[in-house]
């Protein structure tokens, strides 16, 4: 998998469409990941006290790895990428501008 948690990304389609974010959580299983402040959500809480008012809290919901390509500092946007060998270890490269990510 291209895209591991810490990364930054940038969204290639649906509402958020260009939009760049931190990597939360990454779900190997589902094909998705989890990004700060990308395809939020407000969830109504009811109150749990008496007298206690409800609440709308904002949460981010995951999104699809196929929406999205991880973000090159070189370049500035999203790019594919490659894995290229350096020294026998695998490191992730930029496919446009040969940058290591």
């Amino acid at each position: 998998m291209a895209i591991k948690k810490g990364d930054t990304i940038q969204v290639r389609g649906g509402k958020d469409r260009g939009k760049t974010g931190k990597v939360l959580n990454v779900a190997k299983d589902r094909s998705t990941v989890l990004v700060e402040g990308i395809n939020l959500y407000v969830k109504h809480a009811k109150p749990k006290r008496q007298g206690e008012k409800g609440q709308k809290i904002t949460l981010p919901r995951s999104i699809a790895l196929s929406r999205v390509n991880l973000f090159c500092s070189a370049c500035g946007r999203g790019v594919r990428v490659g894995i290229q060998m350096e020294g026998g270890q695998k490191v992730r490269q930029c496919k446009r501008c040969k940058a290591v990510l």
